[in-house]
């Protein structure tokens, strides 16, 4: 699981570190308490209209809709993408093939649940020195047929953040991690031309278990509701 993370970076920094160009961020902020279906950064490989395809780093909804769906609000939760099988399940299989993201990230949160007193632990996990992670995520681009074909707001981009089974210095915590992609493997995750499918995604979760077993791991407080700044990253 990933069901809350932090980026603690301004969007000019990624927009450089990626080499991209810059979507309409004039309502985001960085964040270490984000939250699912909250706006986050990601960056795709794609075309407006009949451009050629360019990289950009876009806001995004974090939870995928697919396109067809008729609500913006899923049924079920679709803010993670289980690896293992994914191009059999309708809501993946789609964009696995051509829409695939980078979500950056400074770290992400976890809770270890205790076997007899069933409470849990928060942990933050991050990269040594606080570098900058990179998950492999999906995105899919929404349709609100509600709304005018010239409402603004007629398009919502939407992600997920792919996860698999934990590496063996993560399993202590949760059975689960989010897939950190190594520098070497963005251009390819990002090509809308190599059609991805299982094997594919089966290359990156393997690609990414190093950079996975690398990260460190830190005991937090329980985090807030609400709340919200890079004090909840301070080890307790």
């Amino acid at each position: 699981m990933c069901g809350r993370f932090s980026m603690s970076k301004e969007t000019d920094d990624l927009i450089d570190e990626f080499v991209a160009e810059g979507g309409d961020f004039r309502a985001w902020r960085p964040g270490w308490n984000i939250k699912p279906t909250n706006v986050i950064p990601v960056v795709i490989t794609s075309a407006k209209g009949e451009d050629a395809p360019v990289r950009r780093l876009e806001p995004a909804r974090w939870s995928l809709t697919p396109s067809w769906s008729k609500e913006l609000a899923t049924k079920f939760p679709t803010f993670n993408a289980r690896s293992e099988g994914i191009t059999d399940k309708a809501t993946w299989k789609g964009p696995v093939k051509s829409h695939r993201a980078l979500v950056p990230a400074t770290g992400y949160y976890e809770w270890k649940t205790d076997a007899d007193t069933k409470k849990k632990t928060p942990f933050y996990i991050s990269a040594p020195n606080d570098e900058l992670m990179v998950f492999a995520g999906l995105y899919s681009w929404w349709k609100d047929r509600s709304k005018a074909e010239d409402d603004p707001t007629l398009w919502t981009l939407t992600a997920t953040i792919l996860t698999s089974s934990a590496v063996d210095e993560l399993v202590g915590i949760h059975d689960r991690n989010p897939v950190p992609l190594p520098r070497d493997w963005w251009d390819d995750w990002l090509d809308p031309t190599i059609e991805g499918d299982q094997h594919f995604v089966d290359a990156a979760v393997q690609a990414a278990m190093p950079v996975a077993s690398s990260l460190e791991v830190r005991q937090v407080a329980p985090l807030p509701a609400r709340g919200d700044g890079p004090e909840l990253t301070e080890p307790v």
